[in-house]
């Protein structure tokens, strides 16, 4: 069965965070034909749009998963198994860049680019998003450091399609935006779940 390398955003500022990103690593890695390659280190990010809430914990994990007929019904079967994670998980509908039990974001699918109309199970929880196509690579990603950051730890000189620079690069970017205080790596993965830093 043939596979491609897909890059998974996780990230979630409700509740106990740290724990809840350890069991979606699990998660992620028990999906049906998905193999685990890598988990970034495990960062504190500030909020993006609405600051009133409590820091975000974010991380990337690489998995390989079955690349599907074609690159659009791939990617969408996973991101329908995204979804049903992060419902399993109690994620609720919020506003925007609101409070999140869990986020589970599609970035990367191997090479491919994706742009089609989002399959049954696939619909974002976010109203402001319910029309949207899915688009792959993310099509925040490039400007968003605490997507850049945990990225960069696994695929730094990954060109996403549809880029002009490497993951890395626009990391830099972003922190020369952002201030380097807006990430802050705090745990490492050990395979079994989070480790301080020291």
């Amino acid at each position: 069965m043939a596979t491609v390398r897909a890059y998974i955003g996780i990230g979630a500022n409700v509740g106990d965070a740290p724990s809840t990103l350890a069991a979606a690593v699990h998660a992620l890695a028990a999906l049906p034909g998905a193999r685990l390659r890598g988990v970034s280190r495990l960062y504190v990010t500030a909020p993006v749009g609405v600051v009133d809430q409590p820091e975000f914990h974010n991380a990337v994990v690489a998995l390989d998963v079955p690349a599907g007929p074609d690159a659009d019904t791939g990617a969408g079967a996973l991101l329908v198994a995204l979804k049903q994670l992060e419902r399993s998980f109690g994620r609720q509908p919020r506003e925007r860049w609101g409070p999140r039990e869990v986020d589970l974001d599609l970035l990367v699918f191997g090479r491919h680019r994706v742009d089609v109309d989002r399959p049954p199970g696939g619909e974002s929880d976010d109203p402001t998003k319910a029309g949207l196509p899915l688009t792959v690579p993310h099509r925040e990603a490039q400007q968003r450091l605490f997507v850049l950051a945990p990225l960069e730890d696994l695929a730094p000189r990954l060109v996403p399609p549809g880029w002009r620079e490497t993951v890395s690069a626009a990391a830099s970017r972003r922190r020369a935006a952002e201030g380097a205080a807006a990430v802050r790596p705090v745990a490492t993965w050990t395979g079994d779940g989070w480790r301080a830093l020291d």
